[in-house]
Parts: C-alpha cells; structure tokens; sequence
C-alpha cells in the first residue's frame, strides 16, 4: 500500500512539474525540428493576402477595435464574461466586419468564446470572424525615466511577445494580475483565426527621442527573419528585434508565421515638416517602419499599421494655414536664435518632407471638400512599400469636444449619433481611395473608465467608472452604447412626461412647478408653467451646490435668489437656452486663464459673492500657431467651445428624430430637460462629490454634499427671490446600472458595408 501511495505521490508531483515547465515556464520538446512552417496570410507592396480554397485571395481588413472595459469596472479588471463576448462577436460580424483587434492578453473568456463562436461558425459552414492581435506596452514604462533597452522595457516587451504566442495557441498559464495582461488556463487553440500581430502602442515621442538619443550606438539588427537597414534609429531597431524574436518562436514551436505591424501614429509618422508644425504641434520624432526589412524566413506578411484620425493631430491643416508665411516672417516670430534651434531639431530626424508626397489636389475629396485627412493617408500610402492598414480610425458621441476637424467637422465629440455613422463612412471611404489595405472603427463598446485632456483636471479620476461622463467625449467612441437603468433610463427628454410623478417634485411656486430625478449620467428637470409660450416665455432656474460660495443675485439677467447660487440654467427658446457659472466656480479660469484671459487667475480672484455669471466653455486649442507680440490682457489666446449652451431635440433613443446630443425640449406646458453632471462642476457624483471653492484651495480639491439647492421662476416674475427649496443626494457608490444599446451609427455602418458585400 505504501509502494502504492508513494508511486501515486510521484506521477501527481511528476504532473505538477511538467504543468508548470509546459504552460508556466514555456518549456518544450520540439519533436519534429524539420517539419515546413506554414501561413493563410501573405502581403505584397499594397495588397493583404489570405489563402482560401487554396489559393491566396486579396483580403481587405473591415476591423473593430475592441477594449475591455464595462460600466463599474475597469479595464484591468477584465471583467467582461463568456457569454456578452459571444454575444458582442455576432454582432460584429452581423454590422459586416470581418475582423476584431484586440489590443493585449484578456482573460480567458475571451479565448473561449473567440473558439466557441468561431468553431460552431464552420460548423455550420459560415465564414469565421478573424482578429489581429496586439502587443501592450503598459503606460507607467511608456512615460519612466528608462530608454527601450532597459530591461523593464526591452526585456518585458519580447517576453510579452513570447507570452502571446503561447496564448493563441492554447499552450499557457498566466496568474492574476500578470502585468497588464488578463489571467487563466489557456487551453483553446485559437491560431488559425489570427491573422497577425500589431507590436507596441502610440508611441509617446519623449521614449523615441531619448531611446535614439540615449543608446545612439544600437543602430543595427541583423534576424533571421527581420533586419534593419543602415538607417534605422536606435527604437527602429529594438522594435526590429522583438519582432524577429517573436516570428522566431512562433516559426520554432509552432511551425506558423502570420502578419506583423508595429503600432505607430501621426506623432510619430516617418515625414519631417515646415517649422511651424514642428513647433506648434510638437511633431519631434519620427519612426519609420521601412527601416525594417524582412527576409526570405519570413513566408508571412509584412504592413504598417496607424491611428489616423480626422482632427489631431492635423498637421496638414497647420500646414494650409500657415503656408503662406515666409521665412523672414518666421524668423521674426520666432527670434532667431528659436528659428536657428527648431531648424537643427528637424534636421536630426532624417525623414523625408511630407510635402514630397503631397499634390494639390490630393487635399480635394470626392466631395469637392477641402479634406486633409485623405491628403494625409495619400502621402502615407505614396510612401510605404507595404501594405497601410488604418487600425484606428474614428468619432466619438460625446456632449463635449476635444478637437475639431475644421474641414469636414469629424470632430472629436459633439457628434450625435447620427453624425457618428455618416462620419464613420466618410472616413471608411478616404481610406479606401487612399489605396489602404484595410482598417479598423475605433471602437466597439463605450467605455465608462476612460478620460479626456480638457476634462481630466476636472474629474476625480480614481473613480471614472462608476458614472458616465457626457462631457468626456473619450468614453464614447463606441457603436454599442452602455446606458444607465438595468433595462431603460430613468428619464429620457421626448416631450412624454408620462415617467414622472409627483414624489419627483422639489418646488412650486405660483404657477410653476419643478421636479428632479438622477442617474448615473443626467440629472433631469421637469418644469411646468401654466400657459408656457416657449417663444415669449424665459424661464430661470438657479442651481446652489457648493456652500462656500455663490450669488444672490444675477446682474446678467436681473434675477434674485432665495440662496447664493453657483450656476443659473436659461430656457429662453430653442437657440438660446443655456446653463451659466457664477464666476468664481468657472473652472475654465481656474486652470486655463492663462491660455484663455492672459491672467494669473489666482492674483486677483472673483469675489465669493460676485453677481457676475459666465458663459461654460471648453479649452480646445490651448496657444496659437505663432507666438504673438503685444498680447493684449483680457485678449482670448487659445480656442474654446462653448458647451454650456443647451441643444433642443429629442433624446429618445426609440423617437424617428431621436438627437443623442439633445439637452431639452417643450411638450405644452412643460420642459423637459437633462444636464450631465460634469457640466455642474461634479467631479463624482457616484459619491456626489464636487469641486471646492479653487480660490481657497489653489486648484480643484473635492467636496462632498447631500443636496442641492434648486429654484424656479420665469421673466413674469423677477421682482422677487426666487424661492429655492433643497433636493437631497445621494451618490450609488461603486453599484452601477446600465443596458446595452446599439447606437443609430451601427446601423448606418451596418447598411453601408453589407451593401458593399453584395
């Protein structure tokens, strides 16, 4: 007996030992050395190729980027499960996709559904769905102290490379927590859907710049299925090596090659431009990917792969609005000694000029539009000797706006849903006249987590993603929607006001009376007025949230109030409603006055009871092109946008004029109407905490509060205070509700790329 357990000891130890060297430490026989490495995906200069039936047939790529975030959790959390990726697959494949790309290891589930779905897909004869897959570099190494060769980088990089590969082919077992990789016991061979790699992230400029300048002598690579050339940089030639690495172990282990991108963008494209984009758009490095030359080992296929998108950064839009300066006009702006400095820089980058790619008329669409960005995937194309894949491309449906493209207006937020399809299309078809070999819409689901340059400094970014930021425009790339309300939202503002009840009542006040709902995106007021003429009536309703400050008094309309308030929202019509600040709580000044009033805002700060309100803007451009003498105080500098102003429309998702940007709207004696939290200086009303009086805390700290003070009154009645009764508030913590919901941009796309299939 004893002889028994010992042996039964022995083979489980034996098990034990050979699971961990096989599927955690990667370590393997190669039991047929000789046998012939394979491929189904080849490219030639312009073209991708998959074998089908035998032969190799063009393929064009038709991608949707995918993340792995979901509303309450974050995207390190992957915590999407089997059943919504099996159920997400389908639908992708229905809009007339024909590829995913993912852009690190996800949890396992992901595997196992990308199997399930696919196997059970030939089963039935149908064509399977098909995914490049990326390469992460986290953000912590992206933007540390350490050039590419450290080992934290280099090392982490190729190993992550190797991980990969054992991940699509079943043969690994990653822990919790692994990096920025997903976890579990991968086991389902998903190889043969995979069409290729896509190395690396948008590279920041700053690790470019000091890798090639830090490890200058690391000029040269020579694989056995990539080699750089005699110009290749020192980060070309890191990147050269992961990638040679990575086909080596494919090639050795698995006896299979597929496609290799490395991830790149316009920041770090291959051209040099005119001094003024050098300056003002900050284009100080370059990486070219045709510095990397692949050998007759490698069967597969090499392309570039970019994030292009429409308005940022338009470099050629600087170029069109500064081509007319001359080079003694330049030296002047500038001083000499600046000019002399950004002349030497750009002569360090050895890239060809753009404009040698460049005709006339290639700033021209189809459309007779002025169109910088299908000028800009032309010189790309023009460029490379490899296939151009635009793995990213995209619009995004938020309330608030980033950046502009002035050309075409597929602008970074403030798009309805509507205008997010016809974009997406218009963009589709640049790129395909372009001559690209394919592309991927950026992206499929919103993502709740995500944050936006001129709306991170105003939101407490610990908690993103337990609400829905409407005026973070990142967070809505998606064409499927996440809306709050486990089936439908609480309120939506159509005109029906048949959801509201009297228990959603704050005030009356004679004729008028006011009630208030909430969700973890709007805040939602409904206003009754006997006998409301939305074209002779002006309605006011003062908001008070933060205690410490605010008016009781509003000099731009001549409107009183019971407390001191801090914003006052103006229904006056269908073009000139809006939401107002007092103008100590102007979070522009706070932190952009320099850019935007040419002041230190804390010098001479509003006074905590000024009777001045303020229009709501949005910093966009932040500086000009040129530096401007004499700068004029109180003299704007850079752009904004004005998103206090409020939009009428329909903001029913099931209405035949539904207008997701929609703010209010007027049903007989009502108004309807919605406001996004952000907009009233919450920076998480998951836990309804606000900004701080920035004036007492040199900047924005956060305050926490239980209610809000609201009023209501009209242009019939200014004579006396309005009477401001409170709304208690209660935040929902890290619990979230949301439905999902395919946005009318789906739909569009879907209709216009199944029509191209026909």
């Amino acid at each position: 007996m004893k002889k028994f357990i010992v042996a039964v000891c022995v083979i489980v130890a034996a098990a034990l030992v050979w699971n961990i060297a096989y599927y955690r430490l990667g370590i393997y026989i190669d039991l047929a050395p000789n046998a012939p490495v394979t491929t189904f995906m080849r490219t030639d200069e312009d073209t991708i190729y998959m074998k089908q039936n035998g032969e190799y047939t063009p393929y064009e790529i038709r991608g949707v980027d995918m993340g792995v975030g979901i509303p309450g959790e974050w995207a390190t959390d992957f915590s999407i499960d089997e059943e919504t990726y099996l159920r997400w697959f389908s639908q992708i494949q229905e809009l007339g996709a024909n590829t995913i790309r993912v852009y690190t290891i996800l949890h396992d589930d992901f595997y196992n559904a990308f199997f399930k779905y696919n196997a059970e897909r030939e089963k039935m004869g149908r064509e399977p769905l098909y995914m490049l897959h990326g390469v992460w570099v986290n953000d912590y190494i992206l933007n540390s102290h350490c050039d590419a060769y450290d080992d934290e980088f280099f090392k982490t990089l190729k190993d992550d490379c190797r991980t990969l590969v054992d991940v699509l082919h079943g043969k690994i077992s990653l822990s919790l927590s692994y990096g920025n990789k997903g976890s579990g016991s991968y086991r389902k061979d998903v190889s043969q859907w995979v069409i290729g790699y896509i190395i690396g992230v948008e590279w920041e400029t700053s690790i470019v710049t000091y890798t090639n300048q830090n490890s200058y002598d690391k000029t040269g690579y020579k694989g056995k299925y990539l080699q750089t050339t005699e110009d290749a940089t020192p980060f070309e030639t890191m990147l050269c090596e992961a990638g040679d690495k990575m086909i080596e172990y494919e090639s050795k282990r698995y006896k299979q090659q597929r496609l290799l991108a490395f991830s790149n963008w316009s920041t770090t494209d291959p051209f040099v431009y005119p001094i003024t984009v050098t300056s003002y758009r900050l284009k100080t490095a370059v990486l070219n990917v045709e510095h990397i030359k692949t050998t007759d080992s490698f069967i597969s296929g090499y392309f570039a792969s970019y994030h292009i998108y429409s308005y940022y950064p338009d470099y050629l839009q600087t170029i069109l609005e500064t081509k007319n300066y001359t080079e003694e006009f330049l030296k002047k702006k500038f001083d000499i000694l600046h000019y002399n400095n950004l002349k030497y820089r750009i002569s360090l980058l050895k890239g060809p000029k753009i404009e040698d790619y460049l005709k006339n008329e290639d700033y021209v669409d189809s459309l007779g539009r002025t169109n910088t960005y299908i000028a800009y995937l032309k010189a790309l194309n023009r460029f490379h000797n490899i296939p151009v894949v635009i793995s990213e491309y995209g619009v995004t449906t938020g309330r608030g706006i980033a950046q502009q493209d002035k050309n075409t207006n597929r602008n970074q937020g403030h798009m309805n849903e509507q205008e997010q399809g016809q974009a997406l299309i218009d963009c589709y078809k640049d790129i395909k006249d372009a001559g690209c070999a394919g592309s991927c819409v950026f992206s499929w689901q919103d993502e709740w987590f995500k944050r936006t340059w001129n709306t991170m400094y105003s939101v407490d970014l610990d908690n993103t993603p337990y609400w829905s930021d409407y005026q973070t425009n990142e967070q809505f790339f998606g064409l499927l929607s996440f809306d709050p309300g486990e089936e439908k939202s609480v309120c939506y503002v159509d005109g029906d006001i048949s959801e509201w009840t009297e228990k959603d009542n704050v005030v009356k006040s004679g004729d008028m009376d006011l009630s208030m709902k909430y969700d973890e995106k709007f805040l939602y007021f409904l206003v009754h007025k006997e006998n409301f003429d939305p074209k002779k009536d002006t309605l006011y309703l003062p908001i008070d949230t933060n205690p410490k400050i605010g008016s009781t008094y509003c000099e731009n309309y001549d409107v009183s109030f019971e407390r001191a308030s801090d914003f006052l929202m103006v229904i006056n019509g269908k073009e000139n409603s809006r939401i107002e600040v007092q103008e100590r709580y102007e979070a522009l000044r706070s932190t952009y006055a320099n850019e935007y009033y040419a002041i230190d805002p804390y010098v001479d700060p509003p006074k905590k009871d000024s009777p001045v309100f303020k229009k709501i803007y949005m910093p966009l451009r932040v500086e000009d092109v040129l530096p401007q003498e004499d700068i004029v105080p109180k003299v704007p500098v850079g752009e904004k946008f004005d998103t206090g102003k409020l939009r009428y429309g329909n903001a029913n998702p099931d209405a035949e004029d539904f207008d997701s940007l929609s703010d209010f709207i007027f049903s007989g004696d009502y108004v309807e109407i919605r406001i996004p939290w952000q907009l009233l200086n919450f920076s998480n009303p998951s836990e309804m905490m606000i900004h701080d009086d920035y004036y007492e805390c040199y900047g924005i700290e956060n305050l926490n509060i239980d209610k809000m003070y609201v009023g209501i009154g009209s242009s019939e009645n200014t004579e006396y205070r309005l009477k401001m009764p409170s709304f208690d508030l209660k935040g929902w913590g890290k619990t979230v509700t949301y439905h999902e919901r395919l946005k009318k941009s789906y739909y569009m796309l879907k209709d216009y790329w199944t029509s191209q299939n026909k």
